[in-house]
């Protein structure tokens, strides 16, 4: 079995951004670490019945995910992913993309930098870290899988159908929902093997030239 974590923000990310690869990679056994909505009495219960659905595991925490989006210090969004994470070395960390999967979601950034902070300083272990791949043109568009990631991968019908019910069913949005109408039908990725890689990557905002 493939050991890996998946570090998310809010309850959905996983399903939204990395659910079709999570449903369709049988070898893995996935973690997912969910840093904000802990005590929400409506996406708690859900998330962890998503995760009975994706074959994974999970645990929650509480950051501040207020709807004024204010910093967050960013020791303490690192300390959250220490305490919630069961161990300290995966063959794979998957997680949001620097800028984010659309414009524009601070958590989503500040949990991609803390993540990749924390690989480059030995504070978490892996072989391999991803990050989503996805672009909303600037809101002109839902977001989209970026074609020319790392990865990409177009989702067969019955897993998109899955994935799709995860959203309208599982967490209940509506079918005219921006969740509904975003599930995308490709996920991306881009992979990194080197931390140093990745810790410049960030410093450039996520952007490869």
């Amino acid at each position: 079995m493939k050991k890996v974590a998946l570090i998310v923000a809010h309850p959905d990310d996983e399903t939204l951004w990395a659910g079709g690869t999570m449903l369709s990679e049988s070898s893995w056994q996935c973690f997912v670490a969910c840093l904000c909505r802990k005590y929400d009495t409506d996406r708690a219960p859900k998330f962890f019945k998503a995760l009975s659905v994706l074959g994974a595991r999970g645990i929650m925490g509480d950051l501040n995910d207020g709807p004024e989006q204010s910093p967050l210090d960013e020791n303490e969004v690192e300390q959250a992913i220490l305490q919630l994470i069961p161990d300290l070395h995966f063959d794979l960390i998957i997680t949001h993309n620097p800028h984010g999967e659309y414009t524009r979601h601070l958590r989503h950034e500040e949990v991609s930098s803390a993540v990749i902070n924390l690989w480059a300083e030995g504070k978490l272990v892996t072989n391999e870290l991803w990050t989503f791949a996805y672009d909303d043109c600037n809101k002109a568009c839902y977001p989209k899988a970026e074609i020319h990631a790392s990865s990409y991968y177009h989702l067969p019908k019955n897993l998109w159908d899955l994935k799709y019910s995860i959203i309208t069913q599982t967490y209940g949005f509506d079918e005219h929902s921006w969740e509904a109408k975003t599930t995308p039908k490709e996920e991306a990725f881009w992979h990194f093997s080197n931390p140093i890689l990745a810790k410049q990557w960030l410093a450039k905002g996520g952007i490869l030239s």
